[in-house]
């Protein structure tokens, strides 16, 4: 049975600039954070950062998740190599699934002839904005061998909601 990761509800609002949400924003936001994965020097539209051009030095690591979409629930899987379920937090405000890990790893190797130390940091936050047919109260978390598994259960009402549309021929 793999570990249980608690999942943190919290009632708090983060209004987008200016107070609306606007999908092109979170499009952008996508897209930059697509042009990252190639590094820094791939993002030729790049904005400043409170007024300053970011640091060009260093990748921002981000896990591959997928999101899958089953008759009950919304299955979000996270591949995080290398943390444990201590470094992992999610969390889940205002509709939004918020999913944190650092991790902080050094190594010191001392032989005779050669001394090596090694430090690895790294931070990353994944935000999802979840369906409203998803039961808060019901989301929960597991971990095991590296992946992190979120189960986002449907309402009753989602499944009432659904049904099929006949075509006709015009």
């Amino acid at each position: 049975m793999p570990d249980t990761i608690p999942v943190k509800t919290e009632q708090k609002t983060t209004p987008a600039a200016g107070g609306i949400w606007s999908p092109f924003e979170s499009l952008r936001t996508e897209i930059d954070r697509l042009f990252d994965d190639f590094g820094p020097s791939w993002r030729p539209l790049a904005r400043p950062f409170f007024g300053r051009a970011m640091p060009s030095s260093g990748w921002i690591m981000s896990p591959a998740v997928d999101i899958v979409e089953k008759d009950d629930a919304f299955e979000v899987t996270a591949e995080v190599p290398g943390l444990d379920e201590k470094n992992l937090d999610v969390r889940l405000a205002n509709g939004v699934l918020t999913i944190r890990g650092e991790k902080n790893e050094e190594k010191d190797e001392k032989d005779e002839a050669y001394h090596v130390s090694e430090r690895r940091y790294g931070s990353f936050q994944r935000s999802f904005q979840l369906p409203d047919v998803v039961e808060a109260d019901k989301v929960n978390a597991a971990f095991a061998k590296g992946i992190l598994k979120v189960t986002l259960p449907k309402s009753p009402t989602a499944k009432k909601n659904d049904r099929k549309i006949e075509i006709k021929a015009s």
